[in-house]
Formats: C-alpha cells, structure tokens, sequence
C-alpha cells in the first residue's frame, strides 16, 4: 500500500481517482446534500436524521467510483485523506480551481 506523508502529497493522486466528471458530480451531490441535511437536522433538532449524512456522502461517492470510475473509492485505504480531500475538491470546483489541478489524461 502506497504511504502519503502529508495531505498536499495524497491530493494530486485523490483527483487522479477522480478524473470522470460524472463521478465528481456524484461527490458534490452527495457532499451538498450532507450540508442541507446536516442543516436541516441542526434547525429542526430532529437528530435522528444524522445517521443519513455517511450514507448520503458516500453513497453518492460510491455509485460515482463502481459505475463510472470503476476503481476503488480511496476511502477505503485512505479514510481521513479521503474525507478531507472530498471537501477541499468541492472547494476548488466551487471556485474554479479544480480544472488547474485535475491530471492531463
């Protein structure tokens, strides 16, 4: 298993698992429902609903790597990387960074 000493090393190969665009669509579905789930849970206290939020975000992301990827979601060996590198991709797809990052096929 390949070892990453930081975050700014494990970015670079995370978008490498990540070049289909409809995968990364699945990603941010899935990262913005989690928000406007998390959000409504939090304003309505209706604290049963957090048990959707893994479900939402990685589900989202699993469909996108087994139907259009068809690789492993990195989470699996790279669960916190994973996770962080989920939420700094939207960020950069949100603010148009993303497509100076992505790899050259």
């Amino acid at each position: 298993m390949r070892k990453f000493s930081s975050f700014a090393e494990f970015y670079p190969y995370y978008l490498a698992e990540h070049r289909h665009p409809l995968c990364r669509a699945l990603h941010y579905c899935g990262s913005l429902l989690v928000i406007a789930v998390l959000c409504y849970a939090l304003i309505t206290r209706q604290w049963q609903l957090l048990w959707l939020l893994p479900l939402i975000g990685y589900g989202f992301a699993w469909i996108g790597h087994f139907a259009f990827e068809h690789n492993k979601p990195a989470t699996f060996k790279y669960p916190l990387y994973s996770l962080a590198a989920d939420w700094v991709m939207l960020k950069d797809f949100l603010t148009g960074q993303l497509k100076h990052k992505l790899p050259v096929n």
